[in-house]
């Protein structure tokens, strides 16, 4: 099986970095990304569910799904496809109670017991376990490493997504750790637009996948 290939964007400024993040988005889809996780916590709602409508739109007619992060009520007013949840967000099963059948719903956990618990609140599909190696994004944090991962993705049956670190070279130890697929920011931004086909084959065969 191929690996659940996850998007995670990355801050944007304004109107100019929207449309550069949408082509973006558009040519992640259509390589093959499966989920697209729109997470930009310092934009009001008003312009999130603008940028999530647009997402939309980019990605139809592909099997990518949009995803908000944290926000429910925009999520839900903007039609996206699911929510991503943090740690300390609510329940995923008073999400599932309001949301739509076919919605998709995960939460982040930083360990096999935050793991446990969020599967048993009930109503998420998956999970996503970090931060795993060391990354840029959050420069001097503690990182879990496979271990962990690979503890965690045994504590649980739902499908866990590993995120922090992510590169080519370290995806055969996070699938060899159990791990369902990966989230990413600096993985799918920094190459060009037109790499990310090649980028994704890539990222299949080093997980194990095939091209």
């Amino acid at each position: 099986m191929r690996p659940v290939s996850c998007l995670i964007t990355p801050k944007i400024q304004g109107d100019g970095d929207a449309a550069i993040l949408l082509d973006r988005i558009g040519a992640a889809a259509r390589a093959g990304v499966n989920l697209i996780q729109i997470r930009q916590p310092e934009m009001d709602g008003g312009p999130l569910q603008t940028l999530v409508e647009h997402a939309l739109a980019r990605v139809k007619g592909t099997g990518a799904r949009i995803l908000v992060n944290d926000r429910v009520d925009v999520a839900l007013c903007a039609g996206a496809h699911g929510v991503h949840l943090r740690g300390n967000s609510m329940a995923a099963c008073r999400v599932r109670a309001i949301a739509p059948r076919g919605f998709i719903i995960g939460r982040s956990v930083h360990s096999a017991e935050e793991a446990q618990q969020a599967m048993a609140d009930g109503g998420l599909d998956f999970l996503v376990f970090g931060t795993v190696f060391e990354t840029m994004s959050k420069p001097g944090a503690v990182y879990a490493g496979a271990t962990k991962l690979a503890e965690t993705c045994a504590a649980v049956p739902l499908p866990v997504l590993a995120v922090g670190g992510m590169t080519i070279p370290v995806l055969r130890e996070v699938a060899a750790a159990g791990a369902a697929g990966f989230a990413a920011i600096g993985l799918f931004s920094d190459p060009p637009i037109e790499g990310l086909s090649a980028l994704v084959q890539e990222a299949n065969a080093s997980f194990g996948a095939g091209g």
